[in-house]
């Protein structure tokens, strides 16, 4: 096969880069309705609302803080770069257009790596509220490591199953869990309320409660606020299996950025109606609202409701995401970046199985890396301090590129940044130093980690042994690449 990055710029827009390799090739199963719930369920995290609440009212100005200098330059970047290369690989592409082969790579090997931190972060945070749809004796199980890491490898291996049978059948997953991202909030907002009204705020909203706090637990949440509200670039990585994605991608995802960030914001502000912030956790600050407004109100019956859409919603986030990574390896196969095989699709479903069960058996060992030596709130804590850092590297990447691009004529159907070239690269400049910061800030352990020389070293250390693995196996790879040809 010969080299994707030439063979792009010679086949038409939004043919598939697959074809010249497989016989096999994506399916289109995504409409606009797919789609949308799609970028909800990936777009939605309900852990972030409890750390939002953890810092007070004054993380709803972060909110929107975030929404106006990261989401929304994100959001116009992937629509902008996926209208200009809208094949499968999304970033990836974008970043090798951009900047070369190695660039390209690193984009999708650190993104795909920063996902192999969030399976256990996120299953971590589901297993903990699941045990509210039990009662309060499975609530004993809350500090058991062997409860959280059994509970990661059995829903991870679920997610891996349903994804390598096909998104024709997995995408049902999405859309049901969709539900289970707004649903609760919408439960414990309506709570919330009734409370207010009945009882009072647990928390004061007064304008100096509303300002940015300066202390350095509140500065942590900011980087954790900011990661909240990535995903937006998962659904390009399917470009090939959506249906007409320059008219649905762009829709979809517009209408998704505002149900995402009226959850994040209504959400956070329902928990301190009914708690005060200084007893909100981030592994169960919602159902911990949940349950002390269902107590003042004897509505019962919605803990173990809300516990399981919850639960329901965050296998379904980590399903999406699961989905939109094991593409980019994918991608690196056929580039022969990385081995053959990670290009192969499955003969009966057509879906990338080998990158999904590799990336499904690197997740394993970092659920049992992140849990060493620490509590379950410190693997927890590291497990997302490594995820923000690597999936922020490919944003840089991202950032970057979608300023580059500016030089180059856009397709004639295709989305460009109302205002052109000017505000189209100031709008990345200020993605990219939003970036930056992020970043910086997930560095730091949390005020509350008893071993913080530990966390720093797994959170630099990990996240460099990662970055550093990719590029050795980018040398070896283009080694391989230059005795055999590219394909």
């Amino acid at each position: 096969m010969a080299e994707l990055i030439s063979t792009a710029r010679t086949e038409p827009a939004g043919s598939s880069m697959t074809a010249a390799c497989s016989e096999v090739t994506p399916r289109r199963v995504l409409g606009f309705a797919d789609l949308l719930m799609f970028y909800v369920v990936t777009g939605i995290s309900l852990r972030w609302i409890a750390t939002s609440a953890s810092a007070g009212p004054s993380s709803i100005a972060v909110w929107i803080f975030a929404w106006a200098c990261f989401y929304l330059p994100l959001a116009l970047s992937v629509i902008e770069l996926s209208a200009r290369y809208p094949q499968q690989g999304g970033m990836y592409i974008w970043s090798k257009r951009a900047f070369g082969d190695f660039s390209g790579y690193m984009t999708g090997w650190t993104y795909w790596t920063s996902n192999l931190s969030y399976y256990p972060s996120v299953f971590y945070f589901t297993a903990s509220n699941a045990l509210f749809v039990f009662g309060p004796r499975a609530l004993q199980l809350s500090h058991s490591k062997l409860f959280y890491i059994s509970s990661a490898l059995g829903l991870i291996a679920l997610i891996t199953v349903l994804n390598v049978i096909g998104l024709n059948r997995g995408k049902w997953l999405h859309n049901v869990a969709s539900v289970g991202m707004w649903m609760p909030v919408l439960i414990l907002a309506v709570m919330g309320v009734y409370v207010w009204h009945h009882f009072g705020a647990a928390t004061s909203f007064a304008a100096h409660n509303l300002a940015p706090q300066l202390h350095l637990k509140n500065m942590l949440v900011w980087a954790t606020i900011t990661f909240a509200l990535c995903g937006c670039e998962a659904g390009s990585m399917m470009g090939e299996e959506i249906k007409d994605p320059r008219r649905n991608l762009p829709r979809a995802l517009l209408l998704a950025g505002l149900i995402v960030t009226t959850c994040y914001i209504g959400g956070t502000i329902a928990i301190l109606l009914a708690l005060p912030s200084g007893e909100v956790s981030n592994l169960q600050g919602i159902m911990q609202a949940v349950v002390k407004t269902a107590e003042r109100l004897g509505w019962f019956n919605l803990v173990p409701i809300t516990a399981a859409l919850i639960a329901i919603g965050n296998i379904g986030a980590a399903s999406g995401f699961l989905t939109a990574s094991g593409r980019v390896p994918f991608a690196a196969g056929i580039d022969r970046f990385l081995p053959a095989a990670f290009g192969r699709l499955h003969p009966r479903w057509g879906t990338p199985h080998v990158s999904l069960i590799v990336q499904t058996g690197v997740a394993a060992v970092m659920i049992f890396l992140g849990q060493a030596g620490t509590s379950v709130k410190g693997a927890y804590d590291v497990m997302v301090s490594i995820s923000i850092i690597g999936v922020f590297i490919p944003y840089l990447y991202v950032f970057a590129s979608m300023f580059k691009v500016q030089n180059t004529p856009a397709p004639a159907a295709g989305f460009r940044v109302p205002g052109g070239r000017p505000v189209a690269r100031f709008v990345a400049s200020v993605g990219f130093l939003t970036t930056l910061a992020t970043i910086a800030f997930s560095v730091i352990p949390s005020p509350e980690e008893p071993n913080k020389l530990l966390a720093v070293f797994k959170i630099v250390g990990l996240t460099a042994l990662l970055v550093g693995l990719g590029g050795v196996l980018f040398y070896l790879g283009n080694r391989s690449r230059q005795k055999v040809g590219p394909g």
